[in-house]
C-alpha cells in the first residue's frame, strides 16, 4: 500500500512508525493460525469446565502436533480430510465430554441457586458451550449432528424438557 505523508513529517527523525514496522511483518499462514485456535479453544474448555483425565494434544494427529511449534509464517503441512479413525474417536468422546459437562454445570447450578447461566458464568456472556462445541466439530472433522443429538439428549436427561424440545 502507498502511504501517503505530510512534508511536516518527511524531517521528523526518530523510531520507525508502528506502520511501516507492520509492514514489514511477514504474511502468517491462516490456516496455521487456525490450527492454533482449535487448540486454544481445546484447553479452555478443559480448564472452564474442569475436564478430568484428557490430554489435548491426543485431539491431533503428528502433522498437526508438529504444526504447533512452528512459526506462523512458515507454510506447514497440515492435517489432510483423511484421518485416523482412532483420532476421531477421541475427538468425539471430547466433544461429547463438553457438552454433558457443560449441561451437567448448568443444571447444578440452577437447582442449586436458580441463577442464569450468564450469571454462573460471568466472563462469558452469551458464550453457550454446546454450541461452541458444534462449531469445534466443524474443525475437528466430528458431525456435528451427532455433537447436537447429545446435547438434547442431556438436556431430556436432566430434566429440561423444554429446551430439549427447542
Amino acid at each position: 500500500p502507498v502511504l501517503d505523508t505530510e512534508d511536516a513529517w518527511v524531517s521528523v527523525e526518530g523510531p520507525v512508525s508502528i506502520v511501516e514496522l507492520a509492514l514489514e511483518q511477514k504474511r502468517i499462514h491462516y490456516p496455521l493460525v487456525e490450527h492454533q485456535f482449535v487448540l486454544c479453544t481445546v484447553l479452555y474448555a478443559i480448564m472452564r469446565l474442569s475436564l478430568k483425565s484428557v490430554k489435548p494434544l491426543s485431539l491431533f494427529d503428528s502433522k498437526g502436533k508438529n504444526a504447533f511449534f512452528k512459526d506462523l509464517t512458515s507454510i506447514q503441512l497440515l492435517p489432510s480430510g483423511d484421518m485416523d479413525p482412532n483420532v476421531l474417536s477421541v475427538r468425539q468422546q471430547f466433544l461429547l465430554k463438553v457438552v454433558s459437562a457443560a449441561v451437567q454445570t448448568l443444571c447444578s447450578s440452577q437447582k442449586d441457586r436458580e441463577i442464569s447461566e450468564e450469571e454462573y458464568f460471568p466472563f462469558e456472556k452469551g458464550k453457550n458451550w454446546p454450541t461452541l462445541a458444534a462449531d469445534l466439530a466443524q474443525y475437528l472433522q466430528i458431525s456435528e449432528d451427532l455433537v447436537r443429538r447429545h446435547y438434547v439428549c442431556e438436556l431430556y436427561s436432566y430434566g429440561m424438557d423444554h429446551l430439549g424440545e427447542e
